[in-house]
């Protein structure tokens, strides 16, 4: 399996005034139109027939759609494993139980660091990942998706996502 990990785009600050739940908290509209941008170079590496997964946050779900509709994917699937805060087995679990050679997660920091890290070093190693929002990182599960068993193919920040073009 070939997992893409995709950090959702810059959103709105945190703000208890305006959004109570963060789960709630949108992109900007310059995190938008910066994500869009990103997108015309992610999509030439994403192959059409990927699962979109995606966090139930609309930070993310928002960054999802945007990804989906400039690569041609199929609707996103909303999956509560990938909400922010969670825990990566049951990331890994998801990830078995999928039956697509190629799953594109939309996500959120620290945790797609933490996976990323599970996956490519196992019994707990934990490697230090600068993740950009709105940027994308590939790995490559062999064979069975655990943790340590991928190949870091890539890891891209945003702004060479916009010069792929």
């Amino acid at each position: 399996m070939r997992l893409f990990l995709v950090r959702h785009a810059i959103a709105h600050e945190r703000s208890q005034r305006n959004w109570p739940d963060d789960a709630r908290r949108p992109l900007t509209p310059a995190g938008a139109r910066r994500f869009r941008k990103a997108t015309s170079g992610l999509a030439h590496l994403l192959p059409r027939d990927a699962a979109l997964l995606t966090s139930p946050f609309v930070r993310a779900r928002e960054t999802a759609l945007i990804l989906a509709k400039a690569a041609q994917l199929a609707k996103p699937i909303e999956c509560a494993a990938l909400a922010a805060g969670k825990p990566v087995e049951p990331v890994f679990a998801l990830l078995r139980a999928r039956k697509e050679a190629a799953v594109i997660v939309v996500g959120h920091e620290p945790d797609l660091s933490s996976l990323l890290s599970a996956a490519l070093a196992a019994n707990g190693a934990r490697i230090d990942i600068e993740f950009k929002k709105g940027g994308a990182a590939c790995i490559r599960f062999g064979g069975r998706v655990a943790p340590g068993a991928a190949t870091l193919e890539w890891l891209l920040p945003p702004r060479v996502l916009r010069a792929l073009r």
